[in-house]
């Protein structure tokens, strides 16, 4: 065994495999044992493939503009799978989901429909049951649009369908707003011409006559009548100009498709390039100012409000700083998509300006390679290196709002893309893709939730138009037990005698890239011969403050293709890259409000302060019953009051628990949610919003252990276990030691 430890620590230390006791991973296809049951993702319900809605039947104009096709069906089943033919119809109709994700992940595209029709058609021949299930449920079938799957096309398709539905929304909220003034102002120059000579002309009145009978009409003696009548004041000459004038321009802009009435081309708004969507807008920018100028006269004259002396000055100089939030917000905004391998110095500096400067630009920066060699060198990693700095950027400016997420998680973002995409100024969405060509047969989905879990590319909104503190403004909500360093999974294995071990996991960034085959130098084979107490689990080893000691190494647990377990050891190097992803991920959740060092040091100080007021009341409480006690005659149980004080009651507790009682010191909890995070049937909070133990016999002894562990104040005292078989007690009684 000690030659074993020598040459693991020399492999730990150095990267390099010394001898043969140890085998390079190269090829044997290896994947972190929580993928084990990923393998095939057709035969699971998750979010993907998404519909990208386009059309709906079902009355709700404001839906969410993509949805999973999963909840596609289940709407469908809920509406037709009732009675007793309700078990046939729901198998049926599931049966043909898989088919239809199973197409899908094959390459298959197009609209749902088509798809379903597709799939339904093979499944039915032959089988009336089948034919008849899927038949009822394809009349319910009420929301329509492309399917698509996760891959590197997903970022651009989603979100470019997000952003036409809203400016086609804001077309025909533009297009109604148009067409009310031009209708207004046309009625202004007919008024007028009716008014003038020229319209009481007989010429003019035969022509307005229609189509009927005229002899009997006079033309000529109805305009003489017309004209001796009396005539309102007609139309001044400037004021007359101003409205022709208006009415060309509002006829004849190119922001918005309106009718054949408009005189050029609609201008595009998607671009590829960051330098070309700035020219455009310098380009068309004299051209909304005058469009909006125009609006907002327009909007006066039709009032009868506009007075020449006092608004003229004012529209001369109309937009000379620029236009308003609001003035723009009826406008396009401009789509720029743009890959961080593709990058260019031009690029990154014309992206900073649009940023800095507030201009209505949404940008989607699409990631694909999230781990990296750092640029400096000496072997470091870089996480995500150019979406984060673009990120802290974009943040630090106060005025963008920026969505960070994989593409696995966008379709938790719905109503945040809307935000985004709805918010005045510039919004930055960074998306990867998870679409790694150095991820082998990996599917982008499960290396996208991978780099999520392993908070390698968490998912975060900063939103400007929340509120006025980071607390409004910033959220983490949709990272997996955002109160954790990593989150911890459920894994179950057959050890060597056929038994089931289950444990809990945490994934980190040693899991993620365990799954890239650039860094496979990085990790080591044992051979199962060789395994024994000198490997410690990652998990361990990073939640471990005291790094000296040397009398074991890291060990990943991993499976091969046939999902047998592995076990791999790591080097120093990825060990000490994965303590500065969580020291990152640990400097996102101050910004969320999660372990706020400023908060705790707060809520210590004014516990400090609680517990010394609780310790001179107890002290005060005793002085008076010692007075009282010597001061009577016959001193009896009547002198002493019913109910001890606080700090009397919780040292009595102290003295009757048994060692072996699991209890929580819940006048000290600090309520970080750590220990209803890990079981919330065992843990719960009092009305106080302390924690005790609810039923202790709601989880297990190692739930117990690592709620102790994770405490942050060291209050849960884990006690002995209530079931003596449960798995890896010897090891459990240890850790639990500290805690007694």
């Amino acid at each position: 065994m000690e030659i074993d430890l020598q040459t693991n620590l020399a492999f730990y230390l150095t990267g390099k495999r010394l001898n043969d006791q140890l085998d390079a991973v190269d090829g044997l296809n290896l994947r972190p044992a929580l993928f084990s049951g990923y393998r095939d993702l057709t035969s699971l319900r998750y979010d993907f493939p998404l519909v990208l809605v386009d059309s709906r039947q079902d009355g709700a104009s404001d839906g969410p503009c993509f949805e999973p096709l999963s909840g596609l069906i289940d709407d469908i089943l809920e509406k037709v799978a009732k009675g007793a033919n309700s078990d046939r119809i729901g198998k049926h109709v599931l049966r043909l989901e898989q088919d239809i994700r199973t197409q899908v992940t094959r390459g298959a595209s197009g609209r749902f429909s088509a798809l379903w029709d597709q799939a339904a058609l093979p499944l039915g021949k032959g089988d009336q049951l089948i034919a008849d299930s899927l038949s009822h449920a394809r009349a319910n079938l009420k929301i329509d649009g492309e399917v698509v799957d996760c891959n590197a096309a997903l970022p651009y398709r989603l979100l470019g369908h997000a952003w036409h539905i809203n400016q086609t929304q804001r077309a025909l909220q533009f297009g109604r707003d148009i067409k009310r003034l031009e209708l207004k102002l046309t009625d202004i120059i007919k008024a007028d011409f009716v008014n003038s000579d020229a319209g009481k002309s007989a010429e003019v009145l035969r022509s307005s006559f229609g189509t009927g009978p005229m002899d009997h009409f006079d033309f000529e003696a109805m305009s003489r009548i017309l004209a001796k009548s009396s005539r309102r004041d007609s139309l001044s000459e400037t004021r007359r100009n101003r409205v022709t004038n208006l009415l060309a321009t509002l006829q004849s802009q190119q922001f918005f498709p309106m009718s054949e009435a408009n005189a050029g081309k609609p201008y595009g708004f998607d671009f590829d390039s960051c330098v070309d969507a700035l020219a455009a807008y310098r380009q068309r920018l004299p051209k909304l100012i005058e469009l909006a100028r125009a609006v907002a006269i327009a909007e006066l004259e039709i009032k009868g409000e506009y007075n020449d002396a006092k608004h003229d000055p004012l529209f001369d100089s109309f937009g000379e700083n620029g236009l308003e939030a609001g003035d723009l917000a009826r406008f396009p905004d401009y789509l720029v998509r743009l890959n961080a391998g593709n990058m260019t110095g031009l690029e990154h500096s014309t992206l900073t300006e649009i940023l800095a400067v507030d201009l209505p630009i949404k940008i989607l920066f699409q990631t694909d390679d999230v781990i990296e060699e750092s640029p400096l060198g000496n072997g470091h990693l870089a996480f995500a290196l150019r979406s984060r700095q673009l990120a802290s950027m974009s943040m630090g400016m106060n005025g963008v709002f920026v969505l960070q997420s994989p593409a696995s998680n966008l379709c938790q973002l719905h109503q945040q893309i809307r935000r985004g995409l709805d918010y005045p100024g510039p919004a930055l969405f960074s998306i990867y893709s998870g679409a790694s060509p150095s991820c082998g047969e990996l599917p982008p989905y499960l290396v996208g939730a991978a780099a999520l879990e392993s908070r390698v590319f968490p998912a975060f909104t900063f939103d400007p138009a929340a509120g006025r503190d980071w607390a409004s403004r910033f959220s983490l909500e949709t990272n997996p037990q955002a109160t954790l360093d990593w989150p911890l999974r459920e894994f179950a294995y057959e050890d060597e005698n056929l038994q089931t071990v289950a444990e809990r996991m945490p994934f980190t960034l040693i899991d993620f890239v365990a799954c890239d085959a650039r860094y496979s130098k990085h990790f080591a084979r044992i051979p199962k011969t060789r395994w024994n107490g000198a490997l410690t689990p990652v998990g361990d080893v990073l939640a471990r403050e005291d790094r000296g000691h040397l009398d074991s190494v890291p060990s990943l647990n991993m499976v091969n293709p046939e999902n047998s377990l592995q076990k791999v050891i790591v080097d120093e190097k990825l060990i000490r890259e994965a303590r500065r992803c969580r020291d990152m991920w640990n400097s996102l959740q101050e910004l969320g409000g999660i372990h706020n060092s400023h908060a705790e040091r707060l809520l210590a100080r004014e516990k400090e302060i609680w517990l010394e007021t609780v310790d001179l009341a107890g002290a005060a409480a005793a002085s008076a019953i010692t007075a009282i006690t010597a001061a009577a005659a016959v001193p009896s149980a009547a002198t002493v009051p019913a109910d001890p004080p606080p700090a009397d009651q919780a040292a009595e507790r102290e003295a009757e628990r048994s060692p072996d009682e699991a209890y929580i010191e819940t006048s000290r909890c600090s309520t970080c949610n750590e220990c209803t995070q890990i079981n919330d049937k065992m843990f719960a909070y009092d009305e106080n919003k302390q924690a005790y133990i609810a039923d202790p016999g709601a989880g297990t002894y190692a739930q117990l252990v690592e709620a102790a562990e994770s405490c942050q104040v060291s209050i849960i005292h884990p006690g002995k276990p209530r079931n003596p078989n449960e798995p890896g007690l010897e090891e459990l009684l240890k850790r639990a030691e500290l805690f007694l």
